[in-house]
């Protein structure tokens, strides 16, 4: 297997195709092991991938602290080559509910002053706010990062679901490396205006939810029960009909995988490569089998019949059910 890398924006570090999401290693998925965990991000560094994204307020502070473990405990050689890629912004309570967010540039500093100490770095290599703050203008919250950028501590910008308009405004304001977005086989409203923006301005996609949060990975099925502290329980895209719908559509991506001989989380992964090479999808792999599993994704070419075949199956808006409740939507770079 070989794992070849892209360049994340004009701007940016060059990382493997593929990174490692790890926000389910902590939080809003179910339980997770932790030293599964560890041994899953330290396998996926052996292999190749250097990406590690992370959130400071995924699980209030828990996944940067495993994400430091596991980077501490890693062989230097590849504890060197690891590139960290942090959200902030959102704000938490301690019964773990959802605030606002904050961009205001005193706070960026702070939260970047916990996340360098929590995950045990001198500097972070691409810093972005979760979501825009409304009430803060985005160029203050990138000068902000910019400042950080200066003094040494973050190493790239970038942006996380930003609009069209904040990303054309980020970008005037200091280099952008990359946008980090939504983007799935079911989930492609980023090709209408974000994708044409980030192009002609040379700023790379970090796609995330490419399995669309295990929906479209070939191993959901509708009698899976979920807790309550599982972020699918109340997504619109896994209840009732929306559910039967939308796994009607893995079905049909199956029949095309199985032609292939190959699982239908390494056909929707390759997918996604297959869209352009500034485009480097984030894996959210809680454990070593599902890692051997996408990274299987990077031995599948899909020729042309086989993109046709897929864009039958599952076109452009077929899924039934916004990815977000309709609370958070406002929050969204790009309409579902």
């Amino acid at each position: 297997m070989t794992t070849h890398t892209r360049t994340l924006g004009t701007t940016g570090p060059r990382v493997h195709a593929l990174g490692l999401g790890c926000m389910g290693m902590s939080a809003l998925y179910g339980e997770a092991d932790r030293a599964e965990s560890i041994a899953t991000v330290h396998a996926a560094l052996d292999a190749g991938m250097t990406l590690l994204d992370t959130g400071d307020f995924y699980a209030m502070g828990h996944n940067e602290m495993l994400v430091g473990e596991a980077l501490r405990t890693a062989p230097a050689d590849l504890r060197d080559k690891a590139l960290t890629s942090v959200k902030f912004g959102a704000l938490r309570d301690p019964a773990g509910g959802w605030n606002a967010y904050d961009g205001r540039p005193q706070a960026v500093k702070n939260f970047a002053a916990y996340s360098l100490q929590r995950l045990g770095v001198d500097h972070i290599d691409v810093y972005r706010i979760a979501r825009v703050d409304p009430d803060v203008p985005i160029e203050e919250t990138v000068g902000a990062i910019a400042e950080l950028v200066e003094q040494g501590y973050v190493r790239h910008i970038g942006l996380s679901e930003a609009s069209v308009d904040n990303i054309r405004r980020a970008a005037a304001t200091a280099p952008i490396s990359d946008l980090q977005i939504e983007y799935a086989i079911i989930t492609r409203d980023i090709e209408r205006e974000i994708l044409p923006t980030t192009r002609e301005l040379g700023i790379g996609i970090t796609a995330y939810g490419v399995l669309s949060r295990g929906l479209i990975s070939g191993h959901f099925t509708s009698d899976r029960q979920l807790g309550a502290g599982d972020f699918r329980a109340f997504s619109p895209r896994f209840q009732g009909d929306n559910l039967r719908h939308n796994l009607d559509l893995v079905e049909a991506l199956r029949k095309i995988a199985d032609e292939k001989g190959v699982t239908v989380a390494q056909i929707a992964i390759a997918w996604v490569l297959s869209r352009g090479d500034d485009i480097v999808p984030l894996v959210g792999a809680r454990t070593r089998e599902r890692l051997a599993e996408s990274l299987g994704a990077l031995d599948v070419t899909l020729d042309e019949a086989d993109l046709a075949a897929i864009e039958e199956a599952v076109p452009a808006g077929a899924a039934a059910g916004t990815r977000y409740p309709a609370a958070q939507m406002s929050h969204l770079g790009t309409e579902h």
